[in-house]
């Protein structure tokens, strides 16, 4: 078998395991045209009597009328029957999937979270399972639990023929475009971790300070070659990567961890650096976005001109801004560096600066030295400037406001009135403590209590019902609310940054989000809220630490951006009337294997993601959420 792009849809894809396994993970192989189809996939197969007619189920003559509860089925235009190891008999019609185990018929539709209906072909698994192909995918279903393939993340075509099913549960498929398998792979997910860690030094590391990010493929589906570029956000997945490099290291000890924790801060570390002196400098503390080397050419040419910036403020966001130039180089003249810097390369900042520093530099009086004059220089910039971050033109960069004229007075900003709120104090507070100086807990007070920045905290986010909001903000509040708590010690404040996180949390649960669920995890453990009226648990309850350690075993490591299509789905619900975002009947998102994920930043209700595969995600998406969950103990190894 040879992994690559050879032919047609040919992909490595790995993802969660199915069934009751503590770990393990499903391997995609899709055949290429090397590979011979097994004769069984096509070959006529002997039923014993049973028969699959467009008039009906028929056993030894007999049409069979299964019943089951309060549904009796008719079957008609029977498109698939066979009996598996044990005896079942299974069919698929338009009306769902039926077994007949014994004298007992069990009746599936859509309803109980049956996919497709529109069967093709069925083929019993040797461990008791059955898969489906369909019109459009195939379906694995165990008697509980229903898995979608579709895409060609897992299949060469959506458009299945035929399937079989080897001894080793190997399932084969026969499709419009060639012969595809999905075969049971054991694996742990630190085995996973480490798949991906080696996939990032392999391809995602840009730059001498080695930023994290996506790389574009020269060819959908072939890993062999591709091209590395920047983003807006190079600061906040960077120091996401780096955040769960921490937590790696506080678990395993590992130098090899510690040693890409350090490479993240000095990427983090330089983005302060290259602002300082050049033509135009930024003032003292100021962050930059992301960096170029000069040697590429001068972005500022075309890509990124004051027209363009004139257009943006006309057509899509009155508050942009005019940059002239929007990516200053720097003093030594190596580098570009990107201006307008947001409030969420901040808080990736700040999340990651407090991990940097109590679980990578405690103890080494020189590091911890460097990480508190980084700290103090950016907050010392927005403190000296009224609580804004100034850019190179001496005016606040876009997103760069939290002062109390602006939160609290201008209604342009009265849906980030309190993620800004809780944004600022988290930064002071995280200041506080990384550098022991008291001036930061005196600017909190201020904004406290003179401009009510505690109380902003509790407003709640924009909520019209499910899927409602901005999942970039959720992650921002999350990182940190969660800085707060871990630091805060006044328990009054306690109490209103734990309520407002469980608040936040309560909305995010259907999301199935690691990320989201380990972090108000870890800070609402043992906490309660009290008011004139009552006491009430802030820990988190119901199925979170299960379903995050699910999402972890399905995380795909097929990091390809392929085109996932689940709008036609039957087992959906469409939320608000909208026909392109939905969920399970449920009320949960669909399963992370069967959507497109690059961060955690990303849109779960959109029913259709991804692209044309040759967008390429890092695994720092998993990493993060897996080391956290280690290191608090939601996860065991």
């Amino acid at each position: 078998m040879r992994y690559g792009l050879v032919v047609f849809s040919i992909s490595l894809s790995i993802s969660g395991a199915f069934g009751q396994v503590a770990v393990g993970t499903y391997l995609q192989q899709v055949a290429s045209a090397s590979d011979t189809a097994p004769a069984e996939l096509t070959a006529p197969r002997k039923m014993g009597g049973l028969e699959a007619r467009g008039d009906g189920l028929f056993e030894n003559g007999t049409r069979l009328l299964p019943r089951a509860g309060g549904r009796s089925w008719a079957p008609v235009d029977v498109k698939a029957a066979a009996y598996d190891s044990q005896g079942r008999l299974w069919f698929c019609s338009p009306q769902g999937l039926g077994m007949r185990d014994g004298a007992k018929w069990s009746l599936w539709t859509s309803e109980d979270g049956m996919p497709w209906d529109e069967c093709t072909a069925l083929a019993p698994a040797p461990d008791g399972s059955v898969w489906l192909g369909t019109t459009r995918g195939a379906i694995r279903f165990d008697g509980a639990r229903w898995e979608y393939r579709q895409g060609r993340r897992w299949l060469p075509d959506d458009d299945v023929r035929a399937v079989w099913v080897d001894a080793s549960n190997t399932a084969w498929f026969q499709t419009a475009k060639g012969v595809g398998k999905i075969q049971s792979v054991p694996m742990t997910l630190a085995e996973k971790a480490k798949y991906f860690e080696d996939e990032i030094d392999r391809r995602h590391r840009r730059t001498e300070y080695e930023y994290v990010l996506e790389v574009r493929l020269d060819k959908a589906g072939d890993k062999s070659k591709w091209t590395q570029h920047d983003s807006d956000n190079d600061g906040l997945w960077t120091s996401m990567y780096g955040a769960g490099e921490c937590y790696a290291y506080a678990v395993t000890k590992d130098p090899k961890a510690k040693e890409r924790a350090k490479k993240a801060y000095e990427a983090m570390r330089f983005l302060w650096q290259v602002t300082q002196g050049g033509t135009p400098a930024a003032p003292k503390g100021f962050v930059a976005r992301t960096v170029l080397p000069a040697s590429a050419g001068d972005p500022n040419a075309t890509a990124y001109t004051p027209e363009k910036d004139r257009k943006m403020q006309a057509t899509r966001d009155r508050m942009w801004k005019v940059m002239n130039p929007r990516w200053p180089k720097s003093a030594d003249g190596k580098w570009y560096w990107k201006a307008d810097t947001s409030s969420d390369e901040l808080d990736g900042h700040y999340y990651f600066y407090a991990l940097y520093f109590d679980l990578v530099a405690k103890g080494d009086a020189a590091e911890e030295a460097r990480v508190k004059e980084h700290v103090a220089a950016l907050t010392d910039h927005i403190v000296d400037h009224n609580f804004q971050l100034v850019d190179h033109d001496g005016k606040v960069t876009r997103w760069g406001a939290f002062n109390p004229e602006e939160l609290n007075f201008n209604f342009m900003w009265a849906d980030d009135r309190p993620l800004d709120s809780f944004s600022i104090l988290a930064y002071l507070k995280t200041a506080e403590h990384v550098t022991g100086d008291r001036k930061y807990a005196a600017a909190a007070r201020r904004l406290i209590e003179k401009h009510g920045y505690a109380i902003n905290t509790m407003m709640n986010k924009h909520y019209g019902g499910a899927g409602a909001g901005n999942q970039s903000d959720d992650e921002m509040a999350f990182m940190m609310l969660y800085n707060l708590l871990r630091y805060e010690t006044d328990p009054v404040l306690r109490s209103i940054y734990g309520v407002t996180l469980r608040r936040r949390w309560e909305v995010e649960e259907p999301e199935l989000n690691p990320v989201f669920n380990y972090l108000a995890g870890a800070v609402l453990k043992g906490m309660t809220y009290q008011d004139s009226h009552s006491t009430d648990q802030l820990e988190l309850d119901g199925a979170w630490l299960e379903e995050s350690a699910d999402t972890l075993r399905r995380f795909p490591l097929d990091r390809m951006s392929w085109r996932m299509t689940n709008s036609h789905r039957k087992d959906i619900r469409l939320l608000n009337r909208e026909t392109a975002r939905g969920a399970r009947k449920d009320g949960r998102v669909l399963p992370i294997d069967e959507r497109y994920v690059n961060h955690w930043n990303h849109d779960p209700w959109r029913l259709d993601q991804g692209g044309d595969g040759r967008e390429l995600a890092s695994g720092a998406s998993f990493l993060l959420p897996y080391y956290m969950g280690r290191y608090y103990g939601f996860l065991k190894d």
